[in-house]
């Protein structure tokens, strides 16, 4: 299995298309934020994980998204388990409580356990907005 994309957005809506096919609309995708205050402060966005099952694939998985600061040290993890059907797509909406002690960058380090590749998504907290 591969991630195929991991970004962190404000919405996510599944729709049917012809073939049978699924088409994924993604809103509102962003690598930063306005802090809703000054910081310290506590922040959660969606962050959204697309997963790709090869056919003859088990489709037994387990994500493990690991939120690191710019010192590399873990503020948050999270780790779920799925299931999805050989030769199709899946997502998981992971949502960290991100606390910030002051504006900066918390990247997403995101892999598929126990030995995937890790794919890094930032998301930079920016000055409150008056």
């Amino acid at each position: 299995m591969d991630i195929v994309s991991a970004l962190f957005a404000e919405n996510i809506e599944l729709r049917p298309a012809p073939g049978p096919s699924t088409r994924i609309d993604l809103s509102g995708i962003m690598f930063s934020m306005p802090a809703p205050t000054t910081p310290p402060v506590t922040v959660a966005p969606h962050l959204i994980v697309l997963i790709r099952c090869r056919p003859g694939e088990d489709g037994q998985g387990i994500l493990e998204v690991v939120f690191r600061d710019e010192a590399g040290e873990q503020v948050a993890r999270n780790v779920s388990p799925f299931t999805v059907e050989p030769g199709k797509f899946t997502y998981r909406l992971v949502r960290g409580e991100l606390e910030f002690t002051a504006l900066g960058t918390v990247e997403a380090h995101c892999r598929l356990m126990p030995e995937g590749a890790t794919t890094v998504v930032p998301l930079t907290l920016l000055p409150p907005v008056a």
